[in-house]
């Protein structure tokens, strides 16, 4: 059983056709060895998300193909708990202040919340987005943040959908993409793949996060690149991220634990690339600084994770299954592969 005063640091991977390998990996901090989690959890295991508890780190929660699993015991065994059998968990989020309220996110689009640390889900009403374009697969959310105040403020980004709010604990919610939207008329937003709108650059939303030092902003990473609101959603504004990196393509973005004006963020040329690297900001995006010195990223960076006890430790991981970590705060870096055959990395925890 894994114990609570050992940091570990989990990574999720896609299993596809054509013999890539997926499913959870768990290494010990300090060790070289991967271990593949398989006990109670769906085979074959397509892992869309890790949340490591920030209040217990024996408490592990997998988002799936199959919906939610939590582990009490460090990731040793997992079991399924009522969910709806034809959602995907694509985000799960703890409440930073409530420990027993649990968010998840669903494809196609849901939001859910447990008040029992992940027993029993209640699906909350009305948290869908308008259908602004069609893609190869079903809308998702990607990530679900909580600022905690007299009434919640719960954030969703959705892939791709662009964002949403909620400002009384997702009871209700509100479309926050129209603003998006508008800043696609600008020749270098554009951006279309799979869908006939120029808008779905904007939409295709990745990551957000919120800080205690910022109340009423919101950061979000979209493929176009970083952007901020400082009305709730409401409007949102460049953060010009390509001023501090030629990388722009924004996958991850989170706050320090720590230092609630720091921020980091995954950056790369696109979502199948042979680049990436991980920024940090310590003055809450309005400058931005390479972090990852000597890391050299084959594929585009999916994922970062910072320690919620050590300010030191910080982890990124590519798609290709480079899974980078610093134990002395960015000085120095060690390169981890993970197992032969895995190629499609999409979540990471540490903990």
């Amino acid at each position: 059983m894994a114990s609570a005063d050992i940091s570990y640091v989990f990574v999720g991977a896609a299993q596809l056709t054509g013999g890539t390998l997926g499913g959870l990996f768990r290494q010990r901090v300090g060790d070289d060895r991967w271990e593949r989690l398989t006990k109670g959890l769906p085979d074959p295991a397509m892992i869309h998300a890790i949340t490591v508890h920030p209040a217990d780190p024996r408490v592990i929660f997998a988002g799936t193909q199959d919906g939610p699993y939590r582990s009490d015991d460090g990731g040793d065994s997992f079991r399924r708990p009522e969910f709806p059998r034809d959602l995907q968990v694509w985000s799960i989020t703890v409440h930073p202040t409530q420990p027993r309220v649990v968010y998840a996110g669903t494809s196609p689009v849901g939001v859910f919340r447990s008040e029992d640390g992940g027993d029993t889900w209640r699906r909350l009403p009305n948290a869908v987005q308008p259908e602004r374009l069609k893609m190869s697969f079903a809308c998702r959310v990607m990530r679900i943040a909580i600022a905690p105040g007299p009434s919640d403020e719960v954030y969703a980004a959705l892939e791709v959908g662009g964002a949403m709010r909620s400002l009384d604990g997702g009871e209700s919610w509100m479309d926050c993409s129209g603003d998006l939207v508008g800043l696609a008329e600008r020749p270098h937003l554009k951006s279309r793949i799979q869908s006939d709108s120029e808008t779905e650059g904007m939409l295709d939303a990745h990551a957000l996060a919120v800080s205690s030092a910022a109340p009423g902003h919101v950061f979000l990473a979209v493929r176009m690149g970083l952007f901020q609101s400082d009305d709730r959603g409401k409007s949102w504004r460049d953060m010009e991220i390509g001023r501090f990196s030629p990388l722009t393509y924004g996958r991850d973005i989170r706050v320090s634990p720590h230092d609630p004006r720091a921020l980091y963020a995954c950056l790369s040329p696109a979502a199948r690339s042979q680049d990436g690297s991980l920024y940090r900001s310590t003055d809450l995006g309005r400058t931005w600084s390479h972090l990852d010195h000597g890391v050299k990223a084959e594929a585009t960076m999916m994922a970062l994770a910072l320690h919620p006890r050590d300010p030191e430790q910080v982890y990124c991981v590519s798609r290709c299954a480079q899974v980078f970590g610093t134990q002395d705060g960015g000085t120095t870096w060690r390169e981890s592969r993970l197992p032969e055959g895995v190629n499609d990395v999409y979540a990471l925890a540490c903990g």
